[in-house]
C-alpha cells in the first residue's frame, strides 16, 4: 500500500540536446566524493565506459546509519546538465545552514542515471526509489549497465556529478529538522545531499578497484524501506521528487 506524497517539480532545465556520437564517452572516469552539509561521510567513485556500457563502482562510508531505528536508504545518482560542480555554502539561499537538493541542483543538475542496486532500473524515472537504494552507513557498490545518451554526453563534456543523498538530522543545524522543501512530511535532512564529486576522465589503464559486487552492500534495502518507505523520485528534465510509503518488498 502506498501513501503518495506531494510531487514537486524541480524545474531543472538540462543542457541543450547534443547530437549522438558513438562511443564519444568511452574511457575511465573517477571522482572523490566529498561531504556536503558536514555529513561526515567520504567516498570514491569510478566509471569505466566501453561503447555505451558502463561499470560503476562506488565506495562510501560515514553516512547516516539509521532513520527511525532502521537502516537508512541513501539514493545515489549521476547528475547531469548543469555546471558540473558540487555546491558550496553560497547556494544556501535561505540561510538555514543546509544545502537542500533544490538549492544544489543549479550546480550539479538533474538526474541522468540512477545508481540503483540489484540490476534495477537506472533511469531518472526510477531515480530515487528507496527500495533499490543502498542503505546503512557504508556503501560498497558495483554494477554494469547501458548508459543513456544524456549521461554519456555529460561525461564527455565534463559536467557529470555523482551525488549521494540522506543526512542524519541529529548531526545537522536546527534547520535540518524543518519540513523538507521537496516532501514536507520528512525532515529537510532526509532529502538533502550528503556526498558529491565531479567525474573527471582518467588516464588509460585505469586499475581495477577491487570493490565487491553490489550484493555486499552494507545495510538492508528492506529495512531501509521501513524507515523512509516507498518511492522518492526526481526526474532530470521537468523532474520531480515523490516520497511515499509502501510495504516491505523482497528482492
Amino acid at each position: 500500500m502506498m501513501m503518495a506524497a506531494p510531487v514537486l517539480g524541480l524545474g531543472l532545465a538540462l543542457a541543450g540536446a547534443m547530437p549522438a556520437m558513438a562511443d564519444h564517452a568511452m574511457g575511465s572516469y573517477a571522482a572523490t566524493l566529498n561531504q556536503i552539509n558536514n555529513s561526515g561521510a567520504s567516498g570514491e567513485v569510478w566509471i569505466d565506459v566501453e561503447g555505451s556500457t558502463a561499470t560503476v563502482t562506488l565506495n562510501a562510508s560515514g553516512l547516516a546509519e539509521t532513520f527511525n531505528g532502521a537502516a537508512y536508504p541513501h539514493v545515489q545518482h549521476i547528475h547531469v546538465g548543469a555546471q558540473g560542480v558540487c555546491p558550496g555554502t553560497e547556494v544556501d539561499a535561505n540561510g538555514d545552514g543546509i544545502i537542500s537538493t533544490t538549492e544544489g541542483a543549479g550546480s550539479y543538475g538533474g538526474i541522468g542515471t540512477t545508481l540503483s542496486v540489484g540490476g534495477a532500473d537506472k533511469s531518472p524515472n526510477a531515480g530515487v526509489d528507496v527500495t533499490v537504494a543502498p542503505s546503512g552507513s557504508t556503501i560498497t557498490y558495483k554494477e554494469t549497465f547501458e548508459l543513456n545518451q544524456e549521461t554519456q554526453d555529460s561525461l564527455a563534456n565534463g559536467t557529470a556529478v555523482v551525488v549521494v543523498h540522506g543526512l542524519d538530522p541529529a548531526t545537522q543545524p536546527a534547520g535540518a529538522t524543518a519540513p523538507s522543501d521537496l516532501v514536507p512530511e520528512l525532515p529537510l535532512a532526509a532529502t538533502s545531499p550528503a556526498l558529491c564529486g565531479t567525474l573527471a576522465m582518467q588516464p588509460a589503464g585505469h586499475a581495477d578497484t577491487g570493490v565487491a559486487p553490489v550484493g555486499s552492500t552494507t545495510g538492508g534495502v528492506e529495512n531501509g524501506m521501513l524507515a523512509l518507505g516507498g518511492v522518492l523520485g526526481a526526474a532530470a528534465l521537468g523532474g520531480a521528487f515523490v516520497l511515499g510509503r509502501r510495504s516491505t518488498a523482497t528482492r
